[in-house]
């Protein structure tokens, strides 16, 4: 009878209204924290979390993303790497697969400034031609071992980090980072764009290239989780992870390079983004080790194109799942505004897929003043990705939240259970080519990438049954 004499709570869920109606009267509540499942998805969700492999796969998945141990083994040329793939008028570019016609403004601008830089079109407008005439192809850079900030356009004479993954062996690669504002990434292509893509060329990839060769490996995995601990969330702030990678370099550019020494540690010091690709890299190459599991329901892959944001999940192989591409919701820099922007675009949610970016926004109190928000927010971001992903990063530690690994390895199924989308940080493109960086702030991603992904989780697990099910009547 104990339970009876305890004093009576009344359990609220859902809207807050309730629980605020009965608690100004003075009425014990226990409130619960839920919400309806996206819409559409209850049949498939059933399905699904149904797969006697679901478990068991998600639990692969996540360890072989978490233990990944990826190491900056080398700065490579594009075209030394992927000589197949770039060979005969090649571009890579961010995001699932999209054409010339379907193109934004700074996915144009980036394709015709790689044109000029190799030497493909006489200038802007014969690019234009030439990129609308289909004499370039277009592949995805996820679908070739890389990944590339914002419009991510890669072309044959690019230098590109390249990161190895110690634990199970994958490979990734990201081209060097240009800097902030005018720059080819955010689809500008002027004088100053291509002069400073050629000085990369001529000298800060073949620095980079002997620096590493003299140096040997950089561990990442250790360097990122110190600079979590140091205020970065490695997405939009990177400035901890690059002052440690320029401390690590350093004594090696000097003796790999003394002529040119001076002016390529002029040129990362000033570039607080300069760790971010290699950073990406080494999202990618965790997150690549975590696919082709049959059963399993995590997300591997987030990129968008500027037009389409696309997911890939573990057990679909390397099928897309899209949605239209959100406008960010930002600080705009001078007197750009929301009119302006270009709907999001970058490979750079690599980085959230792997347990950082916005998902590690609580390590970040600074990043609320380049992406907008109070510092309350970003640990809220932070907090609520918990119910969203399979584990906690055992090596990625956010101090303010005592030392709790950071949420990792987004799971479908709970992306359609709770409602919740994937916090994103970004920067914001100029929708019109050439114009570059306008302002930087949080998107969300479409629901329909996830939903879509999910039927797709569901037609595969109908059809593993359906099979076992002729199997057997056969066998009778």
């Amino acid at each position: 009878m104990s339970p009876l004499s305890a004093p009576s709570r009344v359990i609220t869920v859902g809207a807050g209204l309730l629980d605020e109606a009965l608690a100004a009267q003075a009425v014990p509540t226990l409130p619960v924290d839920w919400r309806p499942p996206l819409p559409g998805t209850a049949e498939a969700l059933i399905k699904v979390l149904a797969d006697p492999r679901r478990q068991a796969a998600n639990e692969l998945a996540a360890r072989r993303l978490t233990s990944a141990r990826p190491y900056l083994v080398g700065v490579r040329r594009a075209s030394e790497v992927l000589p197949d793939v770039l060979a005969g008028g090649t571009f890579l570019h961010a995001g699932p697969p999209i054409t010339w016609e379907r193109a934004s403004g700074p996915m144009r601008g980036a394709l015709i400034g790689a044109m000029l830089l190799e030497g493909l079109a006489g200038d802007e407008h014969d690019a234009t031609a030439k990129l609308a005439a289909g004499e370039i192809t277009l592949r995805p850079c996820h679908e070739h071992a890389t990944v590339g900030p914002m419009a991510g356009v890669l072309s044959p004479s690019m230098w590109l980090f390249e990161v190895h993954d110690e634990e199970h062996g994958g490979t990734a690669y990201c081209s060097l980072n240009e800097g902030l504002g005018k720059v080819l990434r955010y689809g500008a292509y002027g004088a100053e764009v291509l002069d400073r893509l050629r000085w990369m060329d001529a000298v800060l990839g073949p620095a980079l290239a002997a620096t590493l060769e003299r140096n040997g490996p950089i561990d990442l995995r250790s360097l990122i989780a110190q600079a979590l601990q140091m205020g970065d969330e490695l997405h939009n702030r990177n400035r901890a992870a690059t002052s440690l990678l320029l401390r690590e370099l350093a004594p090696a550019v000097v003796e790999a390079a003394p002529a040119r020494a001076a002016e390529v540690l002029r040129f990362i010091n000033g570039n607080d983004h300069f760790f971010l690709n290699a950073g990406m890299a080494a999202a990618k190459v965790s997150t690549d080790a975590a696919r082709d599991i049959p059963g399993s329901t995590m997300v591997v892959a987030m990129a968008r194109n500027g037009t389409d944001f696309g997911v890939q999940v573990s057990g679909l192989g390397g099928r897309w799942f899209t949605g239209p591409a959100g406008v960010p919701d930002g600080l705009y820099l001078g007197s750009y505004g929301p009119e302006d922007a270009n709907p999001d675009i970058g490979d750079s949610t690599i980085t959230e897929t792997s347990g950082l970016g916005g998902f590690a926004m609580a390590a970040s109190p600074a990043i609320v003043r380049f992406v907008g928000g109070e510092v309350a927010d970003a640990v809220r971001a932070t907090r609520s990705m918990y119910e969203i992903t399979l584990a906690e990063h055992p090596a990625y530690q956010i101090p303010g939240l005592g030392f709790r690994g950071t949420p990792v390895g987004i799971d479908v199924t709970l992306v359609a259970r709770t409602g919740l989308l994937p916090v994103v940080n970004t920067g914001i493109a100029g929708r019109i080519p050439g114009t570059g960086q306008v302002g930087a702030g949080l998107v969300k991603p479409p629901a329909e990438a996830f939903t879509s992904a999910l039927q797709a989780l569901a037609g595969a697990v109908s059809d593993l049954f359906d099979e076992r099910y002729i199997c057997t009547s056969s066998a009778l």
